[in-house]
This record gives structure tokens, C-alpha cells and sequence, in this order.
């Protein structure tokens, strides 16, 4: 099952990434985390995307190619994989191709507004990186993290303003990468307007049509 899940920020694609990755045993593979992982180890992959994100710049296409190809090489990754973050570009998308070969990319969308009530109202923890939301999932305590007791933060990124802005980016990003896998015929739209749950049913059902889910 060699996955690939495409949304804008706030759609819940590594929400339902991280259930399917747990349920099937596949890894869930976020550039990000990845370029974070890189820069802690001081590897020498990372020196060179520290150079780029120290300086608020996009890692080149090469760097971030390199280091997914990397990954995939790992032997977790045998059984499969979702990529959440990757491809951004046709062109990483094309070299992603050479690496490995797809069943499926995932196309996660929902309303603007839907996107702005989830975000606005998210609360993360600075200490463990446990995510809440106000609306749907509050702290038992209101403020305070579950997990290790310390007090919950709000993103400036969160805000509706900057939401609403990251979502333009998104769709002027991403829309030549979705219409790639579109005309490869592999592109699956998922509508993630709903909780969490139901939508990783549905991708699931799908899945299983179409033979990648074999049980």
C-alpha cells in the first residue's frame, strides 16, 4: 500500500494518515518531521536543509528528493508507506516515480470555512506536541495538556487571516501535482468535511474496491 495524501493545511490529512499508518503498520512518512529528524542528527543531509529553513527558504527539489529516497530505502518501508508532504512539485512528483511505484494519491478536501473552524480552535502543547481543539477535542482541564500537564498554546499560524492565506498558497502550489496524478489516472478525492473517523472509513472502502486494501 504505497500511499500518497495531498490536502491543505487543516484538512486533517496527517490525522488520517496516523490512523491508517497504526491500523495497516505502514509508516507515516512527513517530509517535515523527516527535515526535523535530519537537522537533530546533524547528518549531512540535514546541515544542508538547516541551511535553507534557518533562512525561511524552500529546501530545493534535490535536497528533498534525496532525503525521501533515502527513507524509502529504510526496510519498514517495504510493505509500504504514506507520504504526507511530498511530492510539492511535478517535478518531485516525476522523480518519485523513478523511486517507487504508487497505488494510489489521496486528495483531501473540504471548505474553506470548515478548514478555518478547525484550525482557529486548535490548542497545541509546546512540551509533547499533543494537538486538542476547543470545539471537538478540549483538554479535560481547560488550557492544560492531558498528556504531560503543561500549559496549551495557540499557533499564529492558526489564525483565520493567515488560514485563509496558506490555503491560496496550497491551491496555486499543488494544483499542476494534483492534475499529474489525475491524468496518471491514480488521483482518489476524498471529501474530509466530516470527523475524522468517517473519513478514514470511506478511504478505506475505497481502498479496498480497488484491490490495495487486501485482507
Amino acid at each position: 500500500m504505497r500511499l500518497v495524501f495531498i490536502g491543505p493545511p487543516g484538512v486533517g490529512k496527517g490525522t488520517y494518515a496516523k490512523m491508517i499508518s497504526g491500523k495497516y503498520k505502514i509508516p507515516h512518512i512527513s517530509t517535515g518531521d523527516i527535515f526535523r529528524e535530519e537537522m537533530a542528527k546533524a547528518s549531512e543531509i540535514g546541515l544542508k536543509v538547516k541551511y535553507y529553513v534557518e533562512r525561511g527558504l524552500l529546501v530545493p527539489d534535490d535536497i528533498v528528493i534525496e532525503v525521501v529516497r533515502n527513507v524509502l530505502q529504510r526496510p519498514e518501508c517495504k510493505r509500504g508507506f504514506i507520504l504526507d508532504g511530498f511530492p510539492r512539485t511535478v517535478r518531485q512528483a516525476e522523480e518519485l516515480d523513478k523511486i517507487t511505484v504508487l497505488d494510489a494519491a489521496l486528495l483531501f478536501d473540504a471548505p474553506i470555512q470548515i478548514i478555518i473552524e478547525r484550525v482557529s480552535g486548535r490548542l497545541v502543547c509546546p512540551n509533547c506536541g499533543a494537538i486538542y481543539n476547543i470545539s471537538w477535542k478540549p483538554p479535560k482541564k481547560p488550557g492544560i495538556c492531558d498528556v504531560c500537564g503543561s500549559a496549551l498554546i495557540r499557533r499564529k499560524d492558526d489564525e483565520p487571516d493567515v488560514i485563509r492565506a496558506r490555503y491560496e498558497i496550497y491551491r496555486q502550489t499543488f494544483a499542476p501535482v494534483i492534475e499529474y496524478y489525475r491524468d496518471k489516472g491514480i488521483l482518489i478525492e476524498v471529501y474530509a468535511g466530516r470527523e475524522a473517523p468517517e473519513v478514514v472509513s470511506e478511504v478505506e472502502k475505497i481502498l479496498r474496491e480497488k484491490k490495495i486494501i487486501i485482507e
